[in-house]
């Protein structure tokens, strides 16, 4: 019998991120306990899993009480709708799990011992006036806007996860994501990647908001999840930003997928959503010294198998 190492907990689990993140510390050794309510993960995304004598699963909403018995070494908290589509669809349990999830998710480290991990996100910058941006920097955040039920959820949740930090001398790690994208995103996710590749594919045209002038920086899953690993490793006190510094203006992201896949879609504008970031570019300086990580997937790379993934 395969002898395991810690054992983890990773809310969300049968997200976009989560299943990766679940493949990922199974793979190390790991075992790993999976929870998710559905709301927008996908059975799909963790079948496989199943296999694992290492992996077990229970379907729970994290907002309500969260008990686990036996030992636990990390709650890695992932549990969120994370697309503008998904906390316009689910503003209460996007704030909810904000909240009530990061609370719960909190009081079961505390109790067990165990590490923290919080899934924060680049959203807690807002529509920055810094570019690119820093841990240091606290953001330009509209908090009534329809944006706002996902930023202030995390920015709350960050707070709560340093009070307990602080208070109760737990150890917690706050990872802030950028743009990440791969293989098990879904095709009605509502975000660029997602969305262009399905309308290239289709033939039907490509939407781009505005001129198409904002920027975003895109981080494959497979460096995202490394980012994270190290993090969850490392003595890092403070939230640390995970994601690509490469920086690429949505039509020239439309433009790449197009050529990509092969698409004579046309690519037509449309206005942009309230409060639509204009630039969106982590500075990793920290994770490069902290964790002596930085990306290694190229955006082409990295495109070329999400969009091998949605062919098939």
């Amino acid at each position: 019998m395969k002898k395991r190492g810690r054992t983890i907990l990773v809310t969300g689990a049968a997200g976009f991120i989560g299943s990766h993140l679940c493949e990922h510390f199974l793979g190390r050794g790991d075992r790993v306990i999976g929870i998710d309510n559905f709301i927008t993960g996908r059975i799909e995304n963790i079948d496989h899993l199943f296999k694992d004598s290492g992996f077990s699963f229970v379907r729970a909403d994290v907002t309500n009480f969260l008990h686990v018995p036996g030992r636990l070494d990390a709650v890695l908290h992932f549990a969120s709708p994370a697309s503008p589509v998904d906390y316009a669809r689910y503003p209460i349990p996007t704030l909810k799990v904000g909240a009530l999830g990061t609370h719960k998710a909190l009081g079961l480290a505390k109790a067990k011992g165990a590490l923290f991990m919080l899934a924060s996100t680049s959203e807690v910058y807002g529509d920055p006036q810094v570019n690119p941006q820093p841990e240091t920097y606290w953001g330009n955040v509209n908090p009534i806007g329809p944006r706002g039920v996902y930023d202030e959820a995390k920015r709350f949740a960050e707070a709560m996860a340093m009070a307990y930090q602080r208070y109760h001398r737990m150890q917690v790690r706050i990872v802030r994501i950028f743009n990440t994208f791969g293989p098990r995103m879904r095709k009605r996710d509502g975000r660029a990647v997602p969305n262009f590749i399905t309308q290239a594919l289709r033939g039907t045209p490509i939407t781009v908001f505005g001129k198409g002038r904002q920027t975003r920086s895109l981080c494959y899953i497979s460096d995202l999840v490394d980012g994270i690993s190290r993090l969850v490793d490392s003595n890092a006190d403070s939230p640390v930003n995970i994601g690509n510094p490469h920086e690429v203006t949505m039509l020239e992201l439309a433009q790449t997928i197009r050529r990509l896949a092969g698409s004579r879609s046309k690519i037509v504008h449309r206005p942009l959503p309230v409060d639509d970031p204009q630039v969106r570019r982590p500075d990793i300086s920290v994770a490069r010294k902290l964790l002596s990580w930085k990306p290694k997937v190229s955006l082409e790379d990295g495109l070329k198998s999400t969009i091998a993934y949605f062919k098939a």
